[in-house]
């Protein structure tokens, strides 16, 4: 009889810890929402660029590089949905985690329709401070209108997953 309450106390005990520890998990999350810090990169031209410039639009912000099969395979996907909803508020902005020489050379053969910021190690940085712990690549955060940043993901994204998240949005 002792054992059979030990082990219902134990039970219970490991019940009530799973429901805490996941309680401060899904609270983690809610109160996760961050403002899009300020931040300046350049293009590949050398021109740089504040990310206010896009204040009050819906963003995309891409991190890729040209080495990143992934990340190549969402950017056509990206371009289409830039073409279909940029009148309607949608920005989506690129940032190369890569060398200059290596994103113009890319951006050649491609007709990306979005700005293309190099990000190169400040790109990291800037990416690891927006949430992606792990580093990986391609990483996506999608930004309201009044600059809250509302998704992130990890990997590459479908532009029907993109849709999906910002149709609310979109006026």
């Amino acid at each position: 009889m002792k054992q059979i309450a030990l082990i219902l106390f134990v039970a219970v005990i490991a019940l009530s810890g799973g429901i805490v520890t996941k309680r401060l998990l899904l609270s983690g999350q809610q109160s996760d929402v961050m403002i899009l810090p300020d931040f300046n990169l350049p293009d590949s031209s050398g021109v740089q660029h504040s990310i206010s410039e896009w204040k009050g639009k819906i963003l995309v912000i891409n991190f890729w590089a040209t080495w990143c099969p992934p990340c190549r395979k969402e950017i056509p996907e990206f371009i289409a949905l830039q073409e279909q909803h940029a009148a309607k508020g949608l920005s989506f902005i690129g940032i190369a985690i890569d060398e200059r020489e290596a994103v113009e050379e890319y951006m050649k053969s491609t007709k990306i329709n979005y700005p293309m910021l190099i990000g190169g190690n400040n790109g990291i940085v800037l990416a690891n401070q927006l949430g992606n712990s792990v580093g990986a690549v391609p990483y996506t955060v999608i930004v309201n209108q009044g600059g809250h940043i509302i998704y992130r993901h990890p990997g590459g994204l479908s532009g029907k997953q993109v849709l999906e998240i910002i149709k609310p949005l979109i006026k």
